[in-house]
């Protein structure tokens, strides 16, 4: 081994390793490997964590959005450390989608009500409309400038109507 360090969120280690018998160099990343709770469908099943659903998921809601992919695994690593620092055996859905819920609030409004439109089940344009308010109500102004705006208004449009 030549060289050893942490990668990523410090949550890998990277070796730079040469070949004993070729002396080619090459590298290796290594995580360990945890083990992530069960999650409780809201059918009562249980089954184990998938990151590939949960990843398919964010991915579907980001969707032609200008989200960077380190961005998405960011969001992916924190709800799976949200996962492991629960320390249960069990988490339910909800707690997961509520999770990715909270991730996508602050990278994308449009991804986070794509998300929340499925996830809450929005019978009706008014529960969309809701949704919306209240995204807008609870979002920090600095949060609020580096999105692109939900309704396609600037702020600048809104101050000039009234």
């Amino acid at each position: 081994m030549i060289d050893s360090r942490l990668f990523g969120e410090g949550d890998q280690v990277r070796r730079r390793r040469e070949c004993t018998i070729c002396k080619e160099r090459f590298t290796t990343y290594e995580g360990a490997e945890l083990n992530l709770p069960r999650v409780v469908k809201q059918d009562g099943s249980r089954v184990p964590f998938d990151g590939r659903k949960l990843a398919s998921g964010i991915m579907r809601a980001l969707e032609k959005r200008p989200v960077s992919t380190d961005q998405i695994d960011q969001a992916i690593n924190h709800i799976r450390r949200k996962l492991l620092a629960a320390g249960e055996r069990e988490v339910p859905t909800r707690q997961i989608g509520e999770w990715v819920m909270d991730e996508l609030r602050a990278l994308d409004q449009v991804a986070y009500v794509r998300f929340a439109s499925v996830y809450r089940s929005f019978e009706d344009v008014n529960a969309f409309r809701e949704e919306i308010e209240r995204l807008e109500k609870q979002l920090p102004p600095d949060a609020r400038k580096k999105q692109l705006d939900l309704l396609g208004v600037s702020k600048d449009d809104e101050s000039d109507d009234r």
